[in-house]
């Protein structure tokens, strides 16, 4: 009983893992997404390092 349960979750699990290594690989690689992942990777040479104050002055934030 216990050997077969095994097998069962093992094959199972393998594939489960394929069918979702191969939709990550297919999402990584269509041609469509390719414009997304370009600029996630050129993200950090356009950004700039000023911290963000969200529209308020350096006078009006109060630290509490």
């Amino acid at each position: 009983m216990y050997e077969t349960l095994s097998t069962f979750a093992q094959t199972g699990g393998l594939l489960i893992f394929m069918i979702l290594f191969a939709g990550v690989l297919a999402y990584a690689l269509w041609p469509r997404n390719q414009a997304k992942f370009d600029a996630a990777a050129n993200a950090p040479l356009t950004e700039s390092d000023a911290p963000e104050t969200s529209g308020q002055n350096e006078d009006e934030i109060h630290v509490r």
